[in-house]
């Protein structure tokens, strides 16, 4: 657990799966930063959860009792090869933006999936969304390519930005995961 500014980050736990629900479901159904078409149910959050902290880590952001944000790891691609590298999203409750929680939760998720052996972290960034580019490019992600209209959503195709951060910074052999 680890107290910031913007409230407590701890791993999450089955009963904070209402809450990353709620958190979720404008970004699914308002905008085009998700690709999910429908919501996630509860019970889907907490299977997503439960798998997440299996190989990587699903954290929450916690103020005065309420989870206003979460962020996880997970797999980048299946082959074998790729397992030091984890794809990696932040969301937070829509009145908590701009506070910071972004970057505690981050922060602690790179401590977390570096203690675990993961090496670089990537994140997919929906255009335009300048809040999200900026926070990545603030937090030490570099830009490494655009996927041009991979997805549809609201009514138009949509471009996804990649961005990669480097966890360890150096060229040796990996360690076995945990």
């Amino acid at each position: 657990m680890t107290t910031t500014g913007p409230g407590t980050v701890r791993d999450a736990v089955p009963g904070d799966a209402v809450r990353c629900a709620q958190i979720y479901a404008p970004y699914v159904s308002d905008t085009a930063i998700s690709f999910e078409i429908e919501p996630p149910s509860a019970e889907e959050m907490a299977r997503r959860i439960a798998e997440a902290q299996r190989g990587h880590a699903w954290l929450v952001l916690e103020d005065a009792g309420t989870v206003t944000g979460y962020a996880y790891g997970g797999p980048f691609m299946s082959r074998a090869a790729y397992r030091w590298s984890a794809t990696v999203s932040v969301y937070l409750d829509g009145a908590r933006r701009r506070t910071g929680g972004g970057r505690a939760l981050y922060g602690a998720l790179f401590d977390r999936l570096r203690e675990r052996g993961i090496r670089t972290v990537l994140a997919g960034v929906t255009l335009p969304n300048e809040a999200s580019e900026g926070l990545h490019r603030a937090l030490g992600f570099s830009p490494v390519g655009t996927y041009r209209r991979v997805g549809w959503k609201q009514g138009r195709w949509r471009d996804v930005a990649w961005y990669q951060r480097h966890l360890v910074d150096d060229d040796a052999p990996p360690v076995p995961l945990h």
